[in-house]
């Protein structure tokens, strides 16, 4: 590695103990939740009815203690209870809170580890109009659905969270899951990609009725679901719960015993490589993939390379609410699209900034959707095949050019638009510079800029070339070069994401290497992935671990970060913490980008489906609950949203 400077620069319990623990457990959270007080009826508050039934392996629970919940920013509150009754039904009047999601809960009298849960709705806040069910039913499915989708709002004492988090992962819970009818969710059954995603979800649900009717079984589940050094769960929720966190949970064993219940059809046939759930969500346009990004509201934007079918480059971007559904007016055209590369980025005011790779131009669209750039987009300070984008905290456009000024293919700019005015471009060139590829704000203002040395048709149309090179370089928020870091392992780098403490985590294409480098440009570590991965991009979650989405392989790597307590014991910055080859699934294709929402879902990009001959992918993968919650837009650096200040994000 060199750094110059640039010119103006456990142990298992015993069965009795482990029992007595899980009663006393199990005690504690029936207290805990008996003591949620029914708030008071507001003056003029609307008054609503649920009906719902309960069952467990397909059976009526008769004498389940059912509560509807109302998770908020504030916390979880009982809105009112029932006893189901020899058919499994019951009735709870409630008064309807204004805000925040509602939930049911359903514990077995005769099974204490059974517990149910299912999503009944979701009031305003998030990207999706609000909707409250009024028939409900609950068992193992909804279960496992509900607590994949709300993973990262739920603890001992319920639901909770800010918003748009909160909400969009309750609307995310209806994919996979119907919670009128229980059965899965339209994408689950009516995408063949997602089929993976449906046995992997029906064999959680088997795992689940082993506590309905199979008490033996039941605890296996809990001791096969208990973390090595972690405390057992204790009850289902808390099980499932746990291998949301856990996804390498013993997949082996787990899926051995889910064999016997029948339940819930189709089941896997074999282990899992992990117990993720992830869900291909299509919608029109969304073809060839290459960047995404989300807004305020947690709406995914993405740049499309081509046409559906083709190779004809694609004149739209395109905008998806967390469940899957174009919204804005999506497949957005004109501002001078004209297939998108892999940039996206959302300035202070919520517009949307999309490099315009075959116009050599940018693109600019208000948070409505509307286009705001020319019909042949802005072509301001001589923009040549350009890719990543970055907005820095004030408000200025920073430009990855990779063939910059013209006549000078290959040297590569640096193109900065002040304050979002394309009239008054700053065109930065230096030595350093070779195809540069990904931009990312740092937060002292600095921006990080990767030099590929290769264009982005070279990359996707020859084979590896010896000792391709690449480097980092810095540029101060003066517009000038301050440093630029070099590393065998960076080779052809590409993608990249800053952590909280403005460490940058770079994705090597030809090396198979994710390079650590420190704020003052020196490097970390090399984490070395293997080789046909070929790593293309990188997220930072909220809790500093590192997502990267493999274009070979197709699959999604987690690596623990510089923040060694969201990690198992004994991890350190790049652990692999996702199975060696990372998450894989038939929903998964070859990816480009990987980003985090703020409900805690890492999703991801489907550029290609076929490398020979080369063939666009289709549509954006979910991969639900999995990661730590962002706040949206992502500048510059990751923060995690909370309930504890006024606003759940800085400002």
């Amino acid at each position: 590695m060199h750094v110059r400077p640039l010119p103006a620069r456990t142990g298992r319990r015993h069965g009795t103990a482990r029992a007595g623990a899980l009663r006393l457990a199990s005690a504690t959270v029936a207290a805990a939740c008996a003591a949620f007080a029914l708030p008071a009826p507001a003056l003029g508050a609307a008054q609503a009815s649920l009906q719902g039934t309960v069952t467990g392996a397909g059976k009526p629970l008769q004498g389940s203690q059912v509560t509807l919940m109302a998770g908020s920013r504030s916390g979880a509150t009982a809105l009112g209870r029932a006893t189901a009754d020899a058919h499994g039904s019951f009735r709870i009047t409630y008064t309807k809170p204004a805000g925040g999601v509602l939930y049911v809960e359903a514990a077995s009298r005769q099974a204490h580890r059974l517990r149910l849960r299912s999503v009944v709705g979701f009031g305003a806040g998030g990207a999706v109009q609000e909707r409250t069910a009024t028939k409900v039913t609950v068992n193992e499915l909804t279960t496992v659905a509900a607590t994949y989708a709300l993973a990262q709002f739920s603890g001992r004492r319920g639901v909770a969270g800010p918003a748009p988090g909160l909400q969009n992962a309750a609307a995310t819970s209806f994919n996979l899951a119907d919670p009128t009818t229980g059965k899965p969710g339209r994408p689950l059954t009516g995408d063949s990609a997602n089929s993976e995603t449906l046995a992997t979800q029906n064999t959680l649900a088997n795992l689940v009725s082993l506590c309905a009717t199979d008490n033996a079984g039941c605890d296996k589940l809990i001791r096969l679901a208990t973390p090595a050094g972690g405390s057992p769960p204790a009850d289902t929720v808390q099980a499932v719960l746990g291998l949301v966190q856990n996804p390498t949970q013993a997949p082996d064993r787990l899926q051995a015993l889910a064999r016997t219940a029948k339940t819930f059809t189709p089941a896997l046939t074999a282990a899992p490589r992990s117990w993720v759930l992830a869900v291909r969500l299509t919608a029109s346009q969304v073809y060839a993939p290459g960047r995404i990004a989300f807004d305020a509201k947690g709406n995914v934007w993405a740049s499309n390379n081509w046409k559906p079918g083709t190779r004809d480059a694609s004149p739209y971007v395109t905008v998806q609410d967390p469940t899957g559904r174009s919204v804005l007016g999506s497949p957005i055209s004109g501002g001078g699209m004209k297939g998108g590369a892999w940039g996206l980025a959302i300035d202070h005011d919520g517009s949307v900034w999309a490099p315009s790779y075959g116009g050599n131009a940018m693109s600019k669209y208000s948070s409505s959707g509307t286009p705001l750039s020319p019909s042949a987009g802005w072509k301001d300070g001589d923009l040549a095949k350009p890719q990543g984008v970055a907005v820095d905290q004030r408000g200025n456009i920073w430009i990855a050019n990779s063939h910059g000024l013209k006549g000078k293919a290959g040297a590569g700019s640096v193109v900065v638009y002040p304050h979002g005015d394309p009239s008054k471009a700053v065109t930065i060139t230096d030595k350093s510079f070779n195809h540069p590829f990904a931009v990312q704000i740092d937060g002292r203002g600095r921006a990080w800029v990767t030099n590929s040395h290769l264009s982005y048709q070279e990359i996707r149309e020859t084979g590896r070339p010896s000792d391709i090179g690449g480097s980092v370089t810095i540029i101060g928020p003066d517009f000038k070069p301050v440093s630029s870091t070099t590393d065998k392992s960076l080779q052809a780098p590409l993608g990249f994401a800053l952590d909280s403490k403005g460490n940058a985590w770079v994705a090597s294409f030809f090396s198979g290497a994710v390079t650590e480098i420190r704020p003052n440009g020196t490097v970390a570590g090399v984490h070395r992935l293997p080789k046909r991965v070929f790593p293309w991009s990188v997220a930072v979650d909220g809790q500093d671990r590192v997502w990267v989405a493999g274009f070979g392989n197709s699959s999604v790597t987690l690596l623990c970060g510089v923040n060694s307590a969201a990690c198992p014991s004994g991890a350190s910055a790049g652990t692999v913490l996702s199975p060696a080859d990372g998450f894989r699934n038939k929903a998964i294709q070859h990816l480009t980008a990987v980003q985090i929402d703020p409900s805690g879902n890492a999703w991801v990009a489907n550029n290609w489906s076929k490398l020979v001959p080369p063939t666009g992918g289709t549509g954006l993968v979910e991969l639900v609950g999995v990661a730590t919650p962002v706040c949206t837009p992502l500048t510059p650096l990751p923060a995690r949203p909370s309930s504890a200040t006024t606003t759940a994000c800085p400002k």
